[in-house]
């Protein structure tokens, strides 16, 4: 790889503690455009356009035009022409809008970077930033672009990305012009855009973005995990292949027996033609598309982000949700509200200052801290302390230990200016500081009863100690120090306001919530039961690992608060929920969180505090990481599923009369009904209903009190299909029967096809208007908002009006006058249908459910 230096000048490195303006970084931003590699995920409206072309249903039209044309029916062809290309317009405004929204999507998927501009840290997307630009690298981010670094802390990145080599390797600052020169790799000061940070923490400055990076410049792309094709995009196709051949093996088989009987090939073809559009279901992939795509947007609206289908089609089946308890059931805003040591103690209840004898343990607390803390508890020791000064005065950091799961501990050692020893401060889990400072019994035994005490009260504690190192060279570890126990901190983050409620809301829809926490057990005890949750006797990490798998799925059916877990005892957790039946949904923050996420059916990582590396293993992506968002998103799930089914239902119940008036005909010689014109007219109806009005659907009245759904459902499962088909063959036994009414007053055959036409579109509202609850009465139904169903109901009132009434519509469908008596045959049908479904449908709502 070759370095970046040579893209950024040393003359143009800004302030490592001021960074760019603002002013500064929008100049770049226009002159060298975003920092991202060209993608070709964006479908461009050709694109569209030609996949619309494709469709079987496009083709059958331009066929039957084409038929009307040789004929010499010009008039005929035209309409069918229109309906053609009404549909291609509807079509294509849909999946533009579709497009829209996942570009939307797309620049809320891009990953974040922390910058420092004008003085301040903020975090922006990373297709914002611009060559110049002081980036924090930090332990499980990805870089996010070609930088150099010129602060470091042990940093190690993984360069697999474009190296092919798994081993990480080590970086360390740019402390001089040399430095630079120098090819990339380990020991340098360089970091490549797309690479991740496993260990560590730094500051760099950009030397390059977008295609210009090394990423860039070898042709790569940044792409998420590729999914595997979503059930319900699976199950649909099968739907629609299935329809389909048994639709073009029944028009094959209509066209030569009606030819062959009859004499007409003709009027076979194009009654043949009819049939195969009655009964191809071009709408599944329509309303697939639309729903997921339109239910990714309206996650995103609650802040929740999807990045993959199947988490829409999994939401509804969640049965166990997994959350941690900081920031995400709590408000990650800590506050210190205790100092102990064992000779005194502080409460910022009390109303007290904080004692002067109790200065040196904060100031400890605050020199083993970062120097820019971003961590809430570090913050809120740097706001106590009242200063972020970088160590104090006069010192310099000679060396960071960081945190490691063998010791939960980080330390900073500082040297003195002009000394040759340094000041050591550690602060930690309590247990790992006492290890540290090799504490005696009654000392621990003190340390013990405080940590309880402190955690009943639902306060996170952490350990403070300190050293002296006479020697220049430092110990590879801080065991290697002779530590002095100087204390304890407690700290509080309150429980979000909206939780209780939102752990209700679960409990009622059947959907265990498990806290999973490194707290202490007290603690995590005393925040489960402000929660509302079923705390119980928790479960500690040193007691999980002692437990087999079988034992472990037995405690996990009774318990449901995990404490001191490693990041790495999640992803047990959740192969066990699995293994016991459980539909899974896990949160996590953290590099090694990524694994139960990727593991979990559905797997939420946190957008504000989460790294890169979680954020590409999970399938949802929280953007305020509130766990009411997650209530809402399974809200919203079995909303968005519930609309799927109904809308399946109403495609098959349509589909079966349409099919029916257009095979009647064909098979008992009566006059024909339904045209390609006719089925063309009711295809603009089935559409917009199936991916508009359905879509928008508000939720049952139900929809979180009842269980998840179970994870093997089908879409169509065969009691819904039997729904749909009971639906339809009513409605065409209805429609038959005017047919026969017709044919017995004697009326001509275009008076015939004005009040059969007028028929099936009244039918069509009412299995509309059926489909739409399945829990509510017909009034409640009717009552339901849902602007975008009156908008149709109005468009298609007027076009059915404008069609029977105006001479030249009526000649182009074909119909003879409609009189008031018609108008009144065709509402009776209608309402039959509505009123003998709406009877039938309490004893079929079981069905709904499977």
């Amino acid at each position: 790889m070759t370095s970046p230096s040579s893209r950024s000048p040393t003359s143009d490195t800004p302030d490592l503690n001021v960074g760019l303006t603002e002013a500064e970084a929008a100049a770049r931003l226009r002159a060298e455009g975003f920092n991202e590699i060209p993608s070709t995920e964006h479908r461009t409206l050709l694109h569209i356009v030609g996949d619309v072309l494709r469709e079987p249903m496009f083709a059958l039209l331009l066929g039957a035009g084409a038929i009307y044309l040789v004929l010499g029916d010009l008039g005929e062809a035209l309409i069918l022409l229109a309906f053609a290309t009404l549909s291609v317009v509807i079509t294509v405004v849909q999946e533009t809008r579709s497009e829209r929204v996942l570009d939307a999507l797309r620049e809320v998927a891009s990953p974040r970077a922390l910058v420092v501009r004008d003085g301040q840290r903020r975090r922006i997307p990373g297709r914002e930033v611009v060559r110049g630009d002081v980036i924090a690298v930090l332990e499980g981010d990805r870089v996010a672009a070609d930088a150099v670094l010129l602060a470091a802390r042990e940093i190690m990145v993984d360069e697999s990305l474009l190296t092919g080599e798994s081993v990480a390797v080590h970086k360390s600052a740019a402390l001089h012009r040399a430095a630079l020169e120098r090819p990339g790799g380990e020991g340098t000061p360089f970091v490549y855009s797309g690479t991740l940070v496993v260990r560590g923490e730094g500051l760099a400055v950009v030397a390059a973005t977008g295609p210009r990076t090394e990423l860039g410049r070898i042709g790569q792309s940044l792409r998420r995990i590729a999914p595997e094709p979503p059930r319900l995009q699976t199950e649909t196709r099968a739907l629609v292949r299935i329809f389909a051949a048994v639709g073009i093996a029944a028009t094959l088989l209509v066209i030569v027996l009606y030819g062959l009987v009859h004499g007409d090939w003709l009027q076979a073809v194009l009654g043949g033609i009819a049939l195969g559009m009655s009964m191809l279901p071009e709408e599944f992939p329509l309303v697939l598309t639309a729903f997921m795509v339109m239910g990714a947007w309206r996650l995103s609206r609650a802040r929740v982000l999807t990045r993959r289908a199947t988490a829409i089609e999994m939401l509804g089946a969640a049965t166990v949700l997994c959350t941690d308890k900081t920031g995400t059931l709590t408000e990650n805003r800590m506050a210190i509200a205790e100092l102990r040591t064992p000779a005194l103690h502080w409460r910022r209840d009390d109303g007290q200052p904080v004692p002067q004898a109790l200065a040196t343990m904060i100031e400890a607390a605050m020199l083993a801290s970062a120097a820019q803390p971003t961590d809430p508890m570090e913050k809120a020791i740097a706001e106590l302390a009242g200063a972020t000064t970088e160590g104090g005065a006069g010192r310099t950091l000679a060396r960071h230990y960081g945190l490691r799961p063998t010791l939960l501990a980080m330390t900073n050692a500082w040297r003195q200016d002009g000394a040759a020893g340094c000041d050591i401060r550690a602060k930690g889990a309590p247990e790992a500081i006492g290890a540290l400072c090799r504490l005696g019994e009654d000392d621990l035994a003190w340390l013990r009863r405080s940590v309880d005490e402190m955690a009943r009260r639902g306060v996170r504690v952490l350990g403070v100690a300190a050293a002296s190192h006479g020697e220049v060279a430092l110990p590879d570890s801080p065991t290697g120090f002779t530590f002095e126990f100087l204390g304890l901190v407690g700290f509080s983050d309150p429980l979000r306001a909206n939780v209780p409620a939102a752990i209700a809301e679960c409990r009622s829809a059947n959907v265990r919530v498990i806290m999973i926490t490194g707290d202490y057990p007290a603690t995590a005890r005393a925040i489960a039961e402000q929660a509302g949750l079923e705390a119980g006797a928790p479960i500690d990490g040193t007691e999980l690992a002692g437990l087999d798998q079988e034992a472990l799925r037995q405690r996990l059916r009774t318990t449901s608060v995990f404490a001191r877990i490693m990041p790495e005892q999640k992803l047990r957790l959740v192969e066990a929920l699995k293994a016991d039946g459980e539909i899974v949904a896990m949160t996590g923050d953290g590099v090694n969180d990524a694994p139960a996420l990727k593991a979990a059916h559905i797997g939420i990582a946190m957008g504000g505090r989460g790294t890169d590396v979680a954020r590409e293993a999970s399938s949802i992506v929280l953007l305020d990481d509130d766990f009411g968002s997650i209530v809402r998103t399974i809200r919203l799930g079995r909303r968005i599923y519930d609309n799927l089914r109904k809308a399946s239902a109403y495609i098959v119940a349509l589909h079966v009369p349409i099919a029916g008036l257009a095979l009647l005909p064909l098979l008992f010689g009566l006059p024909f009904m339904l045209t390609p014109v006719h089925i063309a007219f009711l295809e603009m109806v089935i559409d917009p209903a199936c991916s508009i009005v359905f879509e928008d659907e508000t939720e049952e009245r139900d929809l979180m009190r009842r269980p998840p759904r179970p994870a093997s459902s089908r879409l169509l499962s065969p009691a819904m299909a039997l729904w749909g088909v009971l639906q339809g063959a009513l409605a065409l036994a209805a429609l038959a029967g005017v047919l026969l009414l017709g044919i017995g007053r004697g009326m001509p055959d275009d008076e015939l096809r004005a009040l059969m036409f007028t028929s099936l579109v009244l039918v069509n509202v009412g299995l509309i208007l059926i489909n739409r609850t399945f829990s509510s009465s017909l009034l409640a139904a009717v009552r339901r908002p849902n602007r975008f169903l009156w908008w149709l109901l109005a468009f298609v009132g007027a076009v059915l009006a404008v069609a029977l009434v105006w001479p030249p519509a009526m000649s182009l469908f074909r119909f003879g006058p409609f009189h008031v008596d018609d108008l009144a045959v065709s509402v009776a049908a209608g309402a039959a249908v509505l009123l003998t479904m709406e009877a039938i449908k309490p004893y079929w709502r079981s069905a709904f459910r499977t």
